[in-house]
């Protein structure tokens, strides 16, 4: 089997897998659950950690050149080795709306957009949920519930943050601190995809003004070159009349 057959039988099964964790994620810490609830959902996330370790050794040894496609690929290994990341495989399905676009670049400003939107959504939604499982087990914790998390989130990828709440552990700042990362690339995504569309807009109309230019010289060509064509009939006529005299 080729790498490529691989990756088109496991793309969706992959997907799946990424819903399913964040699911089970989600339900193990808004749940704050324990007993077998817990065993159950722990289950389930180290059955997708299986999932994952698979599809990316596969690809590994399938590959034609390893190396190569092993430092191409970091954000795959990341996705084995931080477990929070699995679900950022469901932004493969949002680019999946880039058919409703017109035109090749509109298609390509349409992709980006959505993509920035998805990604957004479920990095604030997922770091909430990472921050809200590390900091409220602590003896003095600013975040305990799901909607102060959020919050947190939101302010932090903004790169806001209000100091309101703000996590006290080692794991809870190390995930703030990849959220302000994530925040910054994504804001410059969005600045870049506006100064191109900018741009494209402002060729736009020079390209329409000069077309409209071009149109109004040609115009006035054809008028000049009719009103010498009716100047030399007018001279022929009269040079005509001239010589019957």
């Amino acid at each position: 089997m080729t790498q490529s057959r691989w990756q088109h039988l496991s793309e969706w099964p992959l997907t799946v897998a990424a819903v399913i964790f964040l699911v089970a994620y989600t339900w193990e810490v808004i749940g704050d659950l324990h007993g077998a609830a817990y065993i159950a959902t722990e289950t389930v996330i180290t059955a997708t950690w299986a999932i994952f370790a698979l599809d990316y050794l596969v690809n590994l040894t399938l590959a034609p050149n390893r190396w190569k496609w092993f430092y191409t690929h970091v954000f795959d290994l990341l996705i084995v080795v931080l477990p929070l990341l699995r679900p950022l495989r469901l932004l493969r399905l949002v680019t999946l709306l880039a058919v409703l676009q017109r035109t090749a670049g509109a298609a390509f400003r349409g992709r980006v957009v959505i993509y920035v939107a998805g990604a957004t959504a479920l990095l604030v939604f997922v770091a909430a949920l990472a921050v809200l499982d590390s900091e409220r087990t602590t003896s003095d914790p600013t975040i305990t519930n799901f909607g102060d998390a959020l919050w947190w989130a939101f302010v932090t990828v903004t790169t806001v943050g209000y100091g309101d709440f703000a996590p006290v552990t080692t794991q809870g700042r190390l995930i703030a601190g990849g959220l302000m990362l994530g925040g910054v690339a994504l804001l410059g995504v969005v600045t870049a995809t506006l100064a191109s569309w900018i741009v494209e807009r402002v060729s736009q109309q020079e390209e329409d003004k000069q077309a409209a230019t071009r149109g109004e010289i040609r115009a006035l060509e054809e008028q000049l070159a009719q009103l010498q064509h009716t100047l030399n009939e007018r001279a022929s006529t009269a040079k005509l009349a001239v010589n019957d005299r």
